[in-house]
């Protein structure tokens, strides 16, 4: 498994796990690799230091401050700072689930009310949104912050 420092062309940076060179090359060529945080396919690999296995055993480093079921990968925001968002998507955005594609399109094409929604889709179904002209941000999944579940 290979780690890479990706960076999309915004800005965002991000981490990405591939099983060779050849497979990063691939998912970037194909558009396949988004950035977690605004969905821009513009990713770039970013330099960095070269790993050597001396077999030597490191210690395991103790996290500075603990921050459970909240992910750090999402261009490097603290857990303070994603449970504000998440909280600010929740209070104004109205969740219609695995209906997400559908509903968008409604929205985009005059056929139900203008509201800001968020939902599930699958890659392919929020690249088929953008094809569309229809603006789609993959966000990160929307876990329980502060005891709340959504």
């Amino acid at each position: 498994m290979i780690v890479y420092d990706l960076e999309c062309e915004t800005g965002h940076r991000f981490e990405g796990w591939f099983s060779s060179a050849g497979d990063f090359e691939k998912q970037r060529d194909g558009q396949l690799l988004t950035c977690p945080v605004c969905g821009n396919a513009t990713v770039k690999r970013l330099p960095s230091a070269a790993y050597v296995n001396t077999g030597a055993v490191e210690p395991v480093a103790q996290p500075q401050s603990p921050a459970p079921n909240i992910p750090q990968q999402y261009a490097n925001l603290g857990p303070e700072i994603m449970a504000k968002v998440v909280e600010h998507i929740i209070q104004n955005t109205e969740n219609v689930g695995d209906k997400f594609p559908e509903e968008a399109r409604k929205i985009y094409y005059h056929e139900a009310p203008e509201r800001h929604i968020r939902g599930t889709a699958s890659r392919k179904e929020a690249e088929a949104l953008r094809d569309e002209g229809i603006e789609v941000v993959a966000l990160p999944p929307l876990l329980p912050y502060g005891g709340k579940t959504h």
